[in-house]
């Protein structure tokens, strides 16, 4: 499995929104691809911003490249979204899971 993180800034007020616009946009079209495992949105208040991290999960890279494209490192933010972040990380990351408890 493979965790795909990103993350952006925004001010505490807005956080709420982007996780609204995450769970009724952002989610419904993950959903529809296969490989696609699921989503956690974090959100952490700090120095007057919401830091908001993104974790995606993925059977594997040539899953992610059905979302991302063959560019696998650059960040897929909707303009919507991008309306509702001061500032987003233009590069993701990922993660081979080594071990995992799911409970």
């Amino acid at each position: 499995m493979i965790a795909r993180i990103w993350t952006a800034r925004t001010t505490p007020a807005l956080a709420p929104d982007y996780a609204a616009y995450f769970e009724q946009h952002v989610a419904p079209e993950l959903r529809a691809l296969a490989g696609y495992e699921g989503a956690r949105v974090l959100v952490r208040e700090a120095q007057g911003l919401a830091h908001v991290m993104v974790i995606t999960w993925w059977a594997s890279l040539d899953a992610i490249r059905a979302f991302a494209g063959d560019a696998l490192e650059t960040a897929v933010v909707h303009e919507a979204a991008q309306r509702l972040l001061t500032d987003f990380d233009r590069a993701v990351a990922h993660y081979t899971v080594a071990a995992a408890d799911d409970r």
